[in-house]
C-alpha cells in the first residue's frame, strides 16, 4: 500500500462532499485479498434544509435505518443495493451528523488480481472494477460490512487517502440520477480505462434545466 501523510485519517473526509470526494480520488481500498485505487467518485449531500441539500442522495428525506450511516461519522462505509442487485458502497463524509457521502465508482485493481477475476468471471482487467457493482465484487464489499469504520485496520475493508491530491482530474453530472442531474460532482482521473461510461437517466430534465 502506499504511504499516507499524517492526518490523511478519517478526519480529512469531515468536509463538504465534493471536496471529500476529491482527496478519495487516488486512494488505495483493500477488501479482502483485493486492493484497488480509486480512479472515478460520485459525491451526494443531503437534507433540503442542510448545507448541501441534494435530491438526488438517499439522505435527502431525513435519517431512516436504510441510510443512518450517511449521517455520519465521516469514514464510515454505507452500502445498498441499486436495482435490489448491485452492492456500491460510499464513503461517510461531512461533520458528524450531517449527511454526505462519496459513492466509489471504479478503481484500478493493484493487487489481488487473481481473486478479483475468480469474482468477477472472465473479464478484461480494465473491467474489473469499473462501475460501482463491480467494484465491490471484485473487492468482496458486502451488505454486512454497511456502517464499518474504513480506517480501522482491522476492519475487513479499509480505506487509506493518498499523500497527494491527482495533477488532473475531470468533472461531470453523476451518472443516472432524474434529480439535480446537472450537477457536476463526479470526479474522475482523465485517460482511465476502468472510468464508467456517462449515461444520463431518461427521467431526468433536458440538460440545462436541473441544478
Amino acid at each position: 500500500m502506499r504511504k499516507v501523510t499524517p492526518g490523511a485519517t478519517a478526519q480529512s473526509l469531515a468536509c463538504d462532499p465534493a471536496a471529500a470526494a476529491l482527496r478519495l480520488l487516488g486512494a488505495t481500498v483493500s477488501g479482502r485479498g483485493v486492493t484497488g485505487r480509486v480512479v472515478e467518485v460520485e459525491a451526494y449531500g443531503g437534507v433540503p434544509d442542510g448545507p448541501w441539500p441534494d435530491p438526488a442522495a438517499h439522505s435527502y428525506r431525513g435519517p431512516t435505518g436504510r441510510n443512518a450511516v450517511m449521517f455520519g461519522p465521516a469514514g464510515r462505509l454505507y452500502t445498498y443495493r441499486s436495482h435490489g442487485i448491485h452492492v456500491c458502497a460510499n464513503v461517510a463524509c461531512g461533520p458528524d451528523g450531517t449527511a454526505a457521502a462519496v459513492l466509489l465508482r471504479a478503481a484500478v485493481v493493484t493487487d489481488g488480481t487473481d481473486i478479483a477475476r475468480a469474482r468477477r468471471g472472465a473479464v478484461a482487467e480494465p473491467v474489473l472494477a469499473r462501475g460501482p457493482g463491480n467494484l465491490c465484487s471484485a473487492l468482496g464489499i458486502t451488505m454486512d460490512d454497511n456502517g464499518i469504520d474504513l480506517f480501522d485496520p482491522d476492519s475487513p475493508i479499509r480505506l487509506e487517502l493518498a499523500g497527494a491530491a491527482p495533477a488532473v482530474v475531470a468533472g461531470g453530472p453523476r451518472v443516472g440520477v432524474s434529480k439535480a442531474a446537472d450537477r457536476p460532482w463526479r470526479f474522475w482521473l482523465p485517460d482511465r480505462a476502468e472510468v464508467s461510461a456517462f449515461r444520463r437517466s431518461p427521467r431526468a430534465p433536458a440538460p440545462g434545466l436541473s441544478d
